[in-house]
């Protein structure tokens, strides 16, 4: 869904001014948009449908247009529940999903009930949803990612190698690497500027490796030729700032080409492979973790602190010891 969707005319004018709160006002990122529109608009399909005695499947997202402020007055906590269970029933949402769900909800109704003043109460206050487990993310080890940056620095372009030395030892999201600017660089402090979720600024350190692989690069980048004005960090063969799905592509390829395959790694596992070595082997403690990563909450920092537990556990659990028992 991109920004001129906003004033769609599939939706009804409460949703598109919804849709431009949470862009202007909350900031939210695109993907986070996106995934709202669809939440919301499924809900408010699932409520025309119930409210009229229709199947879903067999209707049209259409008649979405039709629903009126009236309609959102007679939302009641029965319907969040029966929504839930259709979408875990014949849509096979699982957990996180039924969550995310719940979350959407709960944004856009108090927007309804505080912001737009369209509906008198709120009645998504009384949704209670248990939050869904949280899975320890996949990640490289110490021995993994050095093998890993081997093969690229033998086999990479300058541009290729960077790109993954600068994702395992900054822990960056795929779009700030995406939107990395050649003047947000500063070598004489080692640092350089990256814009995060919702554009939000913030400064990130350069080590020594991270330092001379962007310095073998930007003779590459000269040579590799660049649009006029074009302030992109990584280039394509375009001549202008390299697209998300290349550096995907590039991940993809040389863990490939290191062994790591069957592992299920993407560049978002790269930046908890980051994280992961940071907190293990830094000394670094989780309110400094959360700035190197750009956390909202201290909260998604903690499952650091998770993961550091399990390899602990893991560590007794291993003990050539562990498996010699008592007679009884």
């Amino acid at each position: 869904m991109g920004k001129k969707n906003l004033n769609s005319s599939k939706n009804p004018e409460f949703l598109n001014e919804y849709l431009v709160h949470v862009r202007l006002i909350k900031l939210l990122a695109e993907r986070t948009i996106e995934e709202y529109y669809f939440d919301i608009r499924m809900f408010l399909k699932y409520l025309y449908c119930a409210r009229n005695d229709l199947d879903f499947s067999t209707v049209d997202d259409k008649v979405i247009k039709e629903l009126t402020a009236a309609d959102l007055r007679t939302v009641t906590v029965s319907d969040f529940y029966s929504f839930f269970f259709y979408v875990a029933d014949e849509r096979g949402n699982n957990e996180r999903s039924r969550y995310r769900k719940t979350c959407t909800l709960r944004s856009f109704f108090k927007y309804l009930h505080k912001t737009a003043a369209i509906i008198p109460n709120n009645p998504a206050l009384d949704i209670e949803v248990p939050s869904p487990r949280k899975a320890l993310p996949k990640y490289l080890s110490l021995t993994e990612s050095k093998r890993l940056l081997k093969t690229t620095r033998i086999e990479a372009s300058e541009r290729d190698y960077c790109i993954l030395v600068l994702l395992l030892n900054c822990g960056l999201r795929l779009s700030e690497v995406v939107g990395l600017n050649i003047t947000g660089i500063d070598f004489t402090e080692k640092k350089m500027r990256v814009f995060g979720k919702g554009s939000k600024e913030r400064i990130v350190y350069l080590n020594k490796a991270c330092v001379e692989a962007i310095k073998a690069y930007l003779p590459h980048r000269e040579i590799f030729g660049i649009a006029v004005g074009e302030k992109a960090l990584f280039i394509s063969r375009n001549k202008r700032r390299i697209s998300k799905r290349r550096v995907q592509q590039v991940v993809e390829e040389y863990i490939e080409k290191a062994g790591l395959g069957d592992m299920g790694i993407t560049t978002h596992k790269l930046r908890h492979t980051a994280a992961t070595l940071m907190y293990q082997y830094g000394s670094v403690d989780l309110i400094t973790l959360k700035e190197v990563l750009g956390h909202e909450s201290i909260a998604t920092t903690e499952i650091y602190t998770h993961l550091s537990n399990e390899i602990v556990r893991d560590a007794f659990e291993n003990n050539p010891l562990a498996d010699i028992v008592s007679k009884n």
